[in-house]
C-alpha cells in the first residue's frame, strides 16, 4: 500500500498549484519482470538519469484551480462534482494553455518525469506495493469486471501520498503527458528530456488510469495515447516547473 509522508510543500496560493520537490536521481523505466500485465509498448526496461530536481503539483489540477485561472471549466465537467475534484474534459492544446496562463514556468511533465515521480523511489507494480485495492485509489472495476468503485472521480488526497508526497498519481484522473506516443521503449531517450522526434503525429501520451478503470490500468508501468484534441470525462493534467 502507498504509505502517508510529508511533502516539501513549495508553497501555493488560489491561483498556482501547491508543489512538491522531486529530487535528481535516476531510475528503472518499464514494465518490471513481475508484472503478468506489461505489454511490449511498455519494454524494454531501460535506465533513466533525472539529472536535475524539479517541482511537480502534489495532485491533478482541480476544477477550483481551473476555474481560477481560466475563468470557466471545460465543456463535459460534471456539474455537481465536488470544486476539489480533478478538472477532466481537458485537451492537449487545453492543457498547454493552462499552463501558459499559470506563467512562470510551468508546463507539462514528460513522461520519464512522471513516471519517476509515481515510482517514487519503487521498482514495484504499482508505486511502493504489488497490489492495490479500492483503498489505495479510485478505479471503478476488479480485474474480474465486478464494479467496485465510486463510479466518479472524487476530491484529490482522498487517498494516501506516495513517497514523494505526490497525491493521486494512480487512478481518480489520466494525466497528459508532453511526449509523442511511440508504441515502445527500443529508441527512449536516456534522460527525462520530452520525447517528441518521431512518434505518432497529433496523438500524446497519457498515464496514470482513471475513476472508470480496472487496477491494471493504475500500475506506474501503464500507458496509452490520446489525440491531442481528447476531451473525456477520465482525462486530466498535473504540472510541472523547473528550478
Amino acid at each position: 500500500m502507498m504509505s502517508p509522508c510529508q511533502p516539501n510543500d513549495a508553497g501555493e496560493s488560489s491561483r498556482e498549484p501547491r508543489m512538491i520537490e522531486i529530487p535528481a536521481g535516476s531510475f528503472v523505466m518499464g514494465g518490471v519482470e513481475q508484472d503478468k500485465f506489461v505489454t511490449e509498448i511498455e519494454l524494454p526496461l531501460h535506465y533513466v538519469e533525472v539529472r536535475e530536481s524539479f517541482l511537480m503539483s502534489e495532485t491533478p489540477v482541480t476544477r477550483s484551480l481551473w476555474l481560477e485561472v481560466m475563468g470557466s471549466l471545460p465543456a463535459g465537467n460534471i456539474p455537481y462534482l465536488d470544486d476539489a475534484a480533478p478538472v477532466v474534459c481537458v485537451s492537449f492544446h487545453d492543457a498547454l494553455a493552462f499552463c501558459r496562463e499559470l506563467g512562470a514556468g510551468y508546463r507539462l511533465p514528460t513522461e520519464a518525469e512522471w513516471e519517476y515521480a509515481c515510482r517514487s523511489g519503487s521498482s514495484t507494480i504499482f508505486p511502493g506495493c504489488s497490489n492495490i485495492s479500492t483503498g489505495d485509489a479510485n478505479y471503478l472495476y476488479d480485474e474480474f469486471g465486478f464494479q467496485v468503485g465510486k463510479g466518479t472521480p472524487c476530491r484529490v488526497r482522498s487517498y494516501g501520498r506516495n513517497a514523494f508526497g505526490l497525491s493521486d498519481m494512480i487512478g481518480n484522473v489520466c494525466e497528459w503527458v508532453m511526449d509523442l506516443w511511440h508504441p515502445g521503449f527500443a529508441t527512449a531517450p536516456a534522460d527525462t528530456t520530452a520525447w517528441i522526434v518521431g512518434g505518432k503525429k497529433g496523438c500524446r501520451v497519457v498515464r496514470g488510469g482513471g475513476w472508470d478503470h480496472l487496477p491494471r490500468v493504475l500500475r506506474a508501468s501503464w500507458r496509452d495515447w490520446a489525440p491531442e484534441n481528447a476531451r473525456w470525462d477520465n482525462l486530466g493534467l498535473r504540472v510541472v516547473k523547473d528550478f
